[in-house]
């Protein structure tokens, strides 16, 4: 394995040295390497006629002895040298003897990078170069052999009791992960999941909370670090039922609705989730939208359109604030699935809606926690701010 020098290790005031004598096969060697044939450094009958008397080594020769120290002494391997300043004091003779020093005088953290006092002196003492450079270190690759340590895997699903939501819990539990299962008023059909993950052999727990409200939503975060140690993944599936109707009967009530299970709900979650997750060293928020307000409007559903539009824009400024954190926002828009949310669609409605789709069918609940279960995934964790469309292609965007 490659060595990297220890960026915490390097201290303000550390320093490094290295002496080395200039001979005539240094010179000649500089000359090859570089064309610089200048008779003032390799000729000296030339160089008696000048006020110099005699050679003068190339200035860049005896500066790049500074190279030498910050690659293997100070910081050491994986070093870049990025900048320097020089100023040449003094002629420098074949045959002196320097000493080549740096000294770091500041360190800057975050950008991996010293900044360096270098100088050189030859055998009297006295300085014949000075100036400062700036070096970054480079960050040693992180080695694909090595396992990670466990990691958390609890999830928070909002809307678990639905045909979308308990599929996607049955999914993640499959995942290896334990689901806090959050209802608000089905407190039967909440615990019929919770038995039947832990018959399969999950762990799971369901709670009560209305997630509108922030002490709700508060108290689901702190049920999963009760039960789980945390929480890593939030899936955000819970919707009031649709009501069509058109716009001259629609009160603004049913738009608050709509704002407050899906939109604000969500906002309060992830206040209440994001501490933890930045813990735990990264989270998903995954959160359900849909076709309805991505493709083709269906006549009647603007209520629920619009809270799915609202939602849509918070989690693409999620993951711009969040992404630093090693947080993902991601949302999943299904088409019409089969499931009893699309209950009061007729079935003519519902068998065209098929048509429409190139596949021929309307979405199944596995078909969306399929795509939830891949952004919860380490497959997923270069992906954030996206819409994942799980509509057979009923619309498509490039």
């Amino acid at each position: 394995m490659s060595v990297f020098a220890d960026f915490a290790a390097v201290q303000e005031g550390d320093q490094q040295s290295l002496v080395k004598t200039i001979t005539e096969a240094d010179i000649r060697r500089f000359v090859e390497l570089t064309g610089d044939d200048n008779p003032l450094h390799v000729d000296p009958a030339y160089a008696c006629e000048t006020a110099f008397k005699e050679i003068v080594v190339h200035g860049m020769l005896g500066a790049s002895f500074i190279s030498t120290v910050i690659g293997t002494k100070l910081p050491g391997p994986g070093a870049l040298w990025v900048s320097q300043q020089m100023e040449f004091s003094l002629p420098v003779r074949l045959g002196d003897t320097l000493t080549v020093t740096c000294t770091v005088l500041r360190k800057h953290a975050r950008d991996r990078l010293l900044e360096l006092d270098t100088r050189i002196t030859n055998q009297y003492g006295q300085v014949v170069l000075s100036g400062g450079g700036k070096v970054k270190l480079l960050e040693p690759p992180k080695s694909k052999a090595e396992k990670p340590a466990a990691v958390l895997k609890v999830a928070i699903v909002t809307g678990a009791a639905g045909g979308i939501g308990s599929a996607i819990c049955h999914r993640l539990a499959t995942d290896g992960f334990a689901i806090v299962v959050n209802y608000h008023t089905g407190f039967e059909r909440a615990q019929r999941l919770v038995a039947q993950l832990k018959d399969a052999g999950g762990r799971a727990v369901a709670v009560q909370a209305d997630t509108s409200t922030q002490e709700g939503a508060a108290k689901l975060a702190q049920e999963a670090q009760a039960h789980f140690r945390g929480v890593t993944v939030l899936v955000h599936a819970a919707s009031p039922r649709i009501v069509a109707r058109g716009v001259d009967d629609l009160p603004w009530a049913e738009v608050q609705q709509h704002l407050d299970v899906q939109l604000k709900s969500a906002l309060f979650m992830v206040q209440a989730c994001k501490p933890g997750m930045a813990k735990a060293g990264g989270g998903r928020i995954i959160c359900l939208g849909s076709q309805s307000w991505d493709g083709t409007p269906v006549a009647g559903w603007t209520a629920y359109a619009i809270g799915k539009g609202s939602l849509s824009t918070l989690m693409r400024y999620l993951a711009a604030e969040l992404g630093p954190q090693g947080i993902t926002a991601n949302l999943v828009s299904p088409g019409m699935t089969n499931t009893t949310f699309i209950s009061g669609v007729s079935e003519k409605q519902q068998l065209m809606a098929a048509r429409q789709t190139p596949l021929r069918r309307l979405a199944e609940p596995e078909d969306v926690a399929g795509a939830v279960a891949f952004l919860a995934s380490d497959q997923a964790a270069y992906v954030t701010g996206q819409n994942l469309r799980v509509n057979g292609g009923g619309s498509m965007a490039w």
